[in-house]
């Protein structure tokens, strides 16, 4: 219900009550007279009361012949039998006097009706929020939490590693700033930002500081929240939030997972859904009724950019498409910068080796590798926080934590050994691949019994067919060495066979990389970022499927074959090198050259 509505019944029960409380005064002040007791009694003796009517607390009754200046009926209050003969004896007027309850007992009954009523409202409230109903007079309203210039904390300097996405948004912050300036030429602010990219690369973030740096109201709402039970009712709730958003123009409107709400329509009439379907109708008229120069800009964020209907990508809707990647090495350095201020950092920590040991992170998973850096350091009550525990922290995210109270059989420990210096090996004897960083034979995670680290020498955006090669060799390398060792194999390659099937897959499906198949992909058309899987596959003859599946098992067997020829070649590495790992559970390259690059080790024997 209204405020207003709720202040006007508040009104008529007040006003209800003082009529009733002024009917009931002006009836007894008109025609009924209050006596004493005492008088009462000498009325009873002088015979001059017709009729009485005895009450609980009061006596009212008719004179017979109303004395002078008094009224026909009278009432008296009660008084205690025996104490009025005492009285009486004394010639003393006395009168009973009714203590007035009328709050007490109209508190009595309206305290716990309001105490019910105020449980019953909140609980039926709680309850309404758990399902999404949010009242049934508020089931249209925007949930957008509006964020004022001085809750919006956020600004440029606080976003790092995205330095083209800012760029391109500081032209919004420019235009909310000083919009007549700004449209001197004639043109115009983009009437829809579309921030695209994998998840935790900082699109919610970046939002956020346009609106910090433009010092405007910053309307913030996830895509899931317009949609509810109720048919119309997410319509309503795009409509009030636009409202909103020209009331307190110039603002931003800020919609964070807009898949969720702009998923493309359905054709068929099975698979639609008409509450979605209205709410993304209403969201595209709003995008076309609103004048961007009424400074009102919207923003929207999505990791799944190929799920979304055209309608909304067109011009004239989302006409500016932003893509927030991963961040390269320069930039996940300026990101640790960001996060280091809040922790105490040993001076002799260099960033630059932590960005190159986290290839592929995004922004929230250094925000996570920093604080976990500072856990361990706190952990082992340290001054500062150093690279051995950005280092260790490293592994963590990776590998997940230790597990040393899983106990391994002999048996099993040295398969473990020889499976993950196979991996060593191969790599250190490829060219091109990434050299060693750390092996172990500890425990980690769910079902990693071991694992060996490479530490990335550079950012690497495009591949070659021999890169891929090499990268699935290294891969096949563990189960090549238990091959090689046991003459049989292991389940601790199921990890392993995944990625180095991934690899072939796209080597033939997406990359054209076979010479049988040709140059051509066989996957449905699809907008991939960095660590996302592929599309789907493409229509294809059951012949080119066939010959696809040979082609993904010949290019993993090649790979298989390739790594065990090469741990034949060098099985005294290997033998040393397990020895090692069985001893010290984690080697470095610093502890066995022989897993150092294979450049790397050649120039130093030239030099020597």
């Amino acid at each position: 219900m209204e405020k207003k509505h709720q202040i006007n019944l508040w009104y008529a029960f007040v006003a209800l009550m003082l009529v009733l409380m002024f009917q009931s005064w002006w009836t007894a002040y008109t025609t009924i007279e209050q006596i004493p007791y005492s008088q009462f009694e000498q009325y009873l003796k002088d015979d001059k009361i017709a009729e009485i009517a005895v009450k609980e607390n009061t006596i009212e009754g008719r004179f017979r012949d109303p004395p002078k200046d008094s009224k026909k009926y009278f009432v008296t209050t009660r008084v205690d039998t025996t104490l009025a003969e005492e009285l009486g004896k004394y010639n003393v007027e006395f009168t009973g006097v009714v203590q007035n309850t009328f709050i007490r007992d109209l508190l009595s009954w309206i305290l716990p009706v309001l105490l019910l009523f105020g449980l019953w409202a909140f609980f039926i409230r709680r309850f309404a929020e758990k399902q999404g109903l949010g009242g049934m007079m508020t089931v249209g309203k925007s949930k957008a939490k509006v964020y004022v210039e001085t809750d919006v904390d956020v600004s440029f300097k606080d976003v790092a590693g995205v330095d083209e996405a800012k760029r391109e948004l500081k032209e919004v912050v420019d235009f909310l700033q000083d919009p007549k300036s700004y449209g001197r030429l004639g043109a115009h602010v983009p009437k829809g930002i579309l921030l695209v990219g994998p998840p935790g690369t900082g699109k919610t973030l970046l939002a956020r500081a346009v609106a910090g740096e433009a010092g405007v109201a910053f309307f913030s709402i996830s895509g899931s929240e317009f949609v509810e039970m109720f048919v119309g009712v997410g319509a309503a709730r795009v409509r009030d939030l636009f409202e909103q958003a020209r009331k307190q123009a110039p603002a931003i409107i800020f919609i964070d997972e807009l898949d969720a709400l702009g998923r493309a329509r359905a054709a068929g009439p099975m698979s639609s859904n008409d509450e979605k379907e209205q709410t993304l109708n209403q969201l595209l008229t709003e995008l076309d009724g609103f004048d961007p120069s009424s400074g009102i800009i919207l923003l929207a964020a999505t990791n799944r950019p190929e799920i979304l209907d055209p309608a909304l990508l067109r011009a004239g809707r989302f006409d500016r498409q932003v893509l927030v990647d991963r961040p390269d090495k320069s930039g996940r350095e300026a990101i640790l910068k960001v996060h280091v201020k809040k922790i105490k950092l040993d001076p002799a920590t260099k960033l630059d080796e932590v960005a190159q040991l986290t290839a592929g992170f995004s922004g929230a998973d250094l925000a996570t590798l920093v604080n976990e850096a500072a856990l361990l350091a706190t952990r082992r009550d340290a001054a500062a926080v150093t690279l051995k525990d950005f280092n260790e922290a490293i592994e963590r995210v990776i590998a997940g934590l230790e597990k040393r109270s899983r106990i391994l059989s002999e048996k099993e420990l040295k398969t473990v050994a020889y499976h993950e210096m196979g991996h060593a090996l191969v790599a250190a004897n490829l060219p091109g691949c990434d050299p060693v960083h750390k092996i172990s034979i500890i425990p980690r995670g769910i079902g990693a019994l071991g694992y060996t680290m490479q530490r990335p020498t550079e950012d690497r955006f495009l591949l070659s067919t021999a890169d891929l090669e090499n990268r699935m060799a290294v891969l096949m390398g563990g189960r090549a060495a238990e091959d090689v060792i046991f003459g049989e194999i292991s389940t601790g390659a199921s990890d392993d066979l995944q990625k180095v099937t991934e690899v072939a897959r796209d080597m033939v499906m997406r990359y054209g990389m076979d010479g049988e198949l040709g140059n051509r992909v066989y996957t449905e058309k699809h907008q991939n970022f960095l660590g996302m899987p592929a599309g789907d596959v493409a229509e294809v003859s059951d012949v080119t499927q066939r010959e696809i599946d040979l082609a993904i098992k010949d290019s993993v067997e090649k790979a298989f074959l390739r790594a065990k020829t090469l741990l034949t070649e060098h099985r005294g590495d290997l033998d040393e090198g397990a020895g090692l790992l069985l001893a010290r559970e984690t080697l470095t390259d610093q502890d066995f050259p022989a897993i150092r690059p294979l450049a790397e080790r050649e120039k130093s024997a030239a030099a020597e």
